[in-house]
């Protein structure tokens, strides 16, 4: 196996860790979780990086690599709603798009087409992983400040799930739109299932 598609793997087996670290009620391991979110993103660009730069570029890669990052988007998402930090409907809305899609990709797998993420797919990846990590930062910043009473916690305490799915929205908006425009491409594969 080529060094993009460990990367990969190793992307998609760090998603439950992290999971299970951030959803511990505890300052070390809530830590850890962020940090295995800042390794499991390192991946999603070294993996790309080294695709492009030796032209490895394979089938497995092009499937798996939007996967891994559904996976570690979806269990941050999971995550944020068990924590009360997010609103349950637009991460019903990301997952829904994002699985579905999933779903579209092996169908072609299927049929021997490969489905690869568009620009503006890349874009939508982006303002996840962005909204992930905004809120990833937020909640360990005043987890540490907390931990060390220091006096600046108050200056960083307001309604934080107002502007987290204020920002949550504006992703799923995009994610359901580019879950659109790929049924829109294929549905002459979906319409042969249908029949």
């Amino acid at each position: 196996m080529n060094m993009p598609n460990k990367l990969t793997l190793l992307r998609v087996i760090i998603a439950p860790i992290f999971m299970f670290f951030f959803l511990l009620d505890n300052f070390y391991f809530r830590l850890l979780a962020l940090a295995l979110f800042i390794i499991a993103s390192l991946t999603d660009l070294a993996d790309g990086y080294y695709a492009r730069k030796y032209g490895i570029v394979t089938g497995f890669g092009k499937f798996m690599d939007p996967l891994a990052d559904k996976i570690l988007v979806s269990s941050a998402l999971i995550s944020f709603i068990a924590l009360h930090y997010v609103s349950p409907l637009p991460v019903m809305l990301i997952v829904g798009r994002e699985f579905s899609i999933t779903g579209l990709r092996l169908l072609a797998a299927y049929r021997g087409v490969v489905i690869p993420p568009t620009w503006w797919a890349k874009v939508k990846t982006f303002m996840q992983l962005s909204v992930v990590g905004i809120v990833l930062g937020y909640v360990n910043l005043l987890m540490i400040l907390e931990h060390y009473n220091s006096p600046a916690l108050s200056f960083f305490q307001f309604d934080y799930p107002f502007y987290f799915n204020i920002l949550l929205w504006l992703t799923a908006i995009i994610t359901v739109w580019t879950g659109i425009s790929y049924v829109v491409r294929y549905f002459y594969m979906i319409k042969t299932v249908l029949k």
